[in-house]
């Protein structure tokens, strides 16, 4: 029983017994006193005496008990907490507490332990750095590979928990919401396909099997082409492997061709049959009546423009099935002009600022060829090639002092390979792939050349600042323990979300929230990548004193979301995550006000870190963020301060920090955290539905 009270209520129980035993001690005397004097008139002036001298002794242990809390208990309490920090913590330095004066040479004992501690943990991180260099070298190049792969990548645990995404993943699931670490896949996917290939896997028990699936997004429909892999080796419910490709295109792209197809030939089908049926009638030899040869010159001429027209949607849709990158000119030039110089050509190669979309081997291949060819012909040795922009097209030039060179001779070199070794590849093939023509020309004075028009091509510009591509990834997931009740869960295995808000003021009844920010903490550290920060509308003027305090303007958020798109967001943000806030009834109830408007309910489990520090360091602290974070080594950026994301992050940190103090208490679970936490109610209220700690 006497465990679970804190130091200072077993002193106050110590000085309590000791006034009480000692007044019973003067009650015992007195009484034996008067026994043995016999003389009943004394009995009042007994009892003045009992009730003085009981006065005098609770007032005296009283007073000793308040010197020894203040000078003894508070600074013991107060240097076991910052001894906790910085053992559980990671916060470095010696220790000052000018309140530890009476306690002799435990508060110096105490300062020099940290600054050991402190020292040796230094040098055990230095060590440790040197070792495992190499491996976070090894460990950057991978992601930065694994970050460009062009398909998307996904890493689900058994219980089809994301452990792993790459940017692609999160390009192709976007339309549902971004992912998050430890989110459930079926959030993004209809789990149907999903959970058919994974059992099928499972019951074939082959470590080499895979399985194409179709599946699609569960917001906007998307198709996506997935291949699964089983991870996991042995565990019965083993993680996978998900790639992931958009196919929605590919078959709208499909679909119009064989619409195009098949109106090809219902289109060809009827003239044709109709200039059969009217040469079967026109006996052989003869010249066809008025009628029939008018007949006859409609059905071809209607025939012809279909071709024509059939041909020209044809050659539009081909860029469907041909997926060209963009290439620099400067590269294509460079790459042309190196090619000409192996050849034994001379080539003056021209700039040309411009960016294409076409396959640049296939291209540098085909001038390189024809250029060779034409040198051999003898009617130039010297080439120029000149780029040159044409509207949304652009014009390549192979320019050469000589004859003109017959179309009839350039139609049989572009039926020849253009390599040895591969007779495929040929001239006429890289033309179609490209939808063009090639045709030669006078280039005047004595010039010839020959002309290749290059489809969509634009001029380069300034970079775009780069889209973050970083893949997001915490295999320890896969082996995370899953609990039915928060109340048994390790505080280590749950996922937090912290989050902080911005308001038109301080009273929750009336006033409107204007920005909030929030976090996500998994398996103990907070996901870089994964951060909700938005301002709202609040369909209501900022007063000055408000934005004195936060810098948000009603200019600001005047085209921002209203709490309705805002509220939905962070709901889903924060979905099967305990919800982490200091001070958390006050941005609790703006959120609590809001969700008949959003038709979500808050009912995650909460945890203040208002409540907790005071579990840590006791009540009688200072327990404000800019305390607690000072108590933690936390440095908050003075622009960040009063900021949603600002305050958000300190809070995460400093989170993150009590997260190993509570559990070197002995609090493992949230059941105990909690059942802790109410017992500071007087401070602030808990706002956790009690069934929580029941279990």
């Amino acid at each position: 029983m006497l465990d679970r009270l804190n130091l200072r209520v077993r002193i106050l129980l110590f000085f309590a017994a000791l006034a009480g035993g000692a007044n019973v001690a003067v009650a015992i005397g007195l009484f034996l006193a008067y026994r043995r004097l016999d003389a009943p008139e004394l009995l009042p002036a007994f009892e003045q005496v009992g009730l003085v001298a009981g006065l005098v002794i609770l007032g005296l242990v009283t007073w000793i008990w308040y010197l020894f809390d203040a000078n003894v208990a508070l600074p013991i309490i107060r240097l076991a907490s910052k001894l906790r920090a910085r053992a559980h913590a990671r916060i470095d330095g010696g220790i000052e507490e000018p309140t530890a004066r009476y306690l002799g040479d435990l508060a110096p004992a105490a300062s020099a332990t940290a600054l050991t501690l402190a020292e040796t943990r230094d040098a055990l991180a230095e060590s440790v750095a040197r070792e495992t260099s190499r491996l976070s070298s090894e460990k950057a190049r991978l992601e930065a590979l694994l970050s460009d792969v062009p398909v998307g990548l996904l890493l689900c645990s058994g219980d089809h928990q994301l452990v792993f995404y790459n940017g692609p993943a999160t390009d192709l699931m976007n339309t549902a919401g971004a992912p998050g670490l430890d989110r459930n896949l079926f959030d993004y996917l209809r789990d149907g396909p999903i959970r058919h290939a994974h059992r099928r896997l499972i019951e074939a028990g082959d470590p080499d099997a895979a399985s194409d699936i179709l599946c699609t997004t569960v917001v906007g429909a998307r198709v996506l082409a997935a291949r699964m892999r089983l991870i996991g080796g042995e565990t019965t419910k083993p993680g996978y492997v998900l790639t992931l490709r958009d196919v929605t295109s590919a078959l709208a792209s499909y679909a119009r061709r064989e619409a195009l197809l098949a109106e090809v030939f219902d289109r060809i089908r009827r003239p044709a049959a109709n200039l059969q049926t009217l040469f079967e009638v026109l006996p052989p030899g003869s010249c066809p009546p008025p009628d029939m040869d008018r007949a006859l010159r409609q059905e071809a001429a209607g025939l012809a423009a279909a071709v024509t027209e059939l041909g020209a949607r044809h050659d539009e849709s081909r860029h469907d099935g041909w997926p060209l990158s963009l290439t620099r000119a400067s590269d294509l030039l460079d790459g042309l002009h190196a090619r000409m110089e192996q050849a034994g050509l001379s080539a003056e190669i021209g700039e040309a600022p411009l960016l294409l979309r076409c396959n640049g081997f296939e291209v540098i291949g085909l001038v390189a060829t024809l250029a060779a060819r034409v040198a051999a012909r003898r009617t130039g040795h010297d080439f120029r090639v000149t780029l040159t922009e044409d509207g949304t097209e652009a014009m390549l030039r192979l320019v050469w002092h000589g004859e003109p060179l017959p179309v009839g001779l350039l139609e049989d070199w572009l039926g020849e390979p253009l390599e040895p070794g591969v007779p495929e590849v040929t001239g006429r093939t890289v033309l179609s792939t490209h939808t063009t023509e090639i045709w030669p020309e006078p280039a005047g004075a004595g010039a010839s050349a020959l002309c290749l028009p290059l489809r969509t091509a634009r001029r380069t510009g300034r970079r775009p600042r780069p889209i973050p591509r970083a893949v997001v990834y915490d295999f320890e997931l896969l082996s995370k323990a899953r609990y039915e009740k928060v109340a048994e869960a390790r505080l280590e295995d749950l996922t937090y979300v912290v989050f902080d808000t911005e308001t038109t003021g301080l009273m929750p009844s009336q006033d409107e929230i204007v920005q909030i920010a929030a976090v996500r903490i998994v398996n103990g550290r907070r996901v870089e990548a994964e951060v909700l920060d938005t301002l709202v509308n609040p369909h209501r003027p900022i007063p000055p004193s408000s934005t004195e305090v936060h810098g948000i303007t009603d200019a600001m958020v005047a085209e921002a979301p209203d709490i309705v798109e805002v509220g939905r967001r962070f709901h889903k943000f924060a979905e099967g995550a305990v919800l982490v806030a200091h001070n958390a009834p006050f941005d609790m109830e703006f959120l609590r006000r809001a969700e008949p408007l959003i038709g979500r309910r808050f009912d995650n489990p909460i945890l203040d870190t208002v409540l907790l520090s005071a579990v840590l360091f006791g009540q009688s602290d200072v327990h404000s963020l800019d305390a607690l974070t000072h108590r933690l080594g936390i440095t908050i950026p003075e622009e960040a301060r009063h900021t949603a994301i600002g305050d958000t992050v300190a809070t995460a940190d400093a989170f993150l920090k009590l997260l190993p103090m509570l559990q070197g208490r002995g609090f493992e679970t949230f059941g105990a955290v909690l059942s802790e936490v109410r017992r500071h109610g007087r401070l602030l209220k808990d706002l956790n539905e009690p069934h929580l700690t029941d279990a």
